[in-house]
């Protein structure tokens, strides 16, 4: 069984700079076009499979992945690790933000997009404002909305399954 191993950023950038290591983007394609780690080649975390990562994967290196904190890319791993991968993975601790904090180069471009997470958190937060703005001047109907965003975030935060973010990960801008 595939043992997971934390890495810093660090010493992922020296495995990189001497071509040990196979970075993985587990973001979404529009956070990757937005800033990415030179080298690091996007799979979305709903992509990873066993054999999307055995096409990629090269014995010799290292197989890295990443992600904007660190989470996604552990459940990558973690899905990984239970279909049985038969090498070790390792996750950036901290994700691209902590390669960003050690001031390591980062490839940016002009298109600025926020995270999804905190998509999901803006989503979510005008589901409530909206739904307590017009239950208040219209109808109680529409506290429906604050109603669905609790339950979504209870799901969400049982199961670790966030439809609001897939959904957000299809729309247009995340392309």
């Amino acid at each position: 069984m595939a043992k997971i191993h934390n890495i810093d950023a660090y010493k992922l950038h020296k495995l990189l700079k001497a071509k040990q290591a196979l970075l993985i983007d587990v973001r979404e394609p529009a956070e990757y076009q937005s800033e990415s780690i030179q080298g690091a080649h996007n799979l979305p975390l709903a992509e990873v499979t066993i054999d999307t990562i055995e096409l990629l994967a090269d014995t010799d290196k290292k197989l890295v992945f990443h992600c904007l904190s660190g989470k996604r890319s552990l459940m990558a791993c973690n899905k990984l690790q239970n279909d049985d991968i038969e090498f070790d993975l390792y996750n950036l601790q901290g994700g691209i933000s902590s390669w960003k904090n050690e001031k390591l180069p980062i490839l940016t471009s002009a298109r600025k997009i926020l995270p999804l997470d905190r998509q999901v958190q803006l989503t979510i937060g005008l589901m409530i404002v909206f739904g307590l703005i017009l239950n208040y001047f219209l109808n109680s109907i529409w506290l429906i909305l604050p109603l669905i965003a609790g339950f979504g975030l209870i799901n969400a935060a049982i199961t670790g399954w966030c439809g609001l973010a897939r959904l957000i990960a299809k729309m247009p801008w995340n392309k």
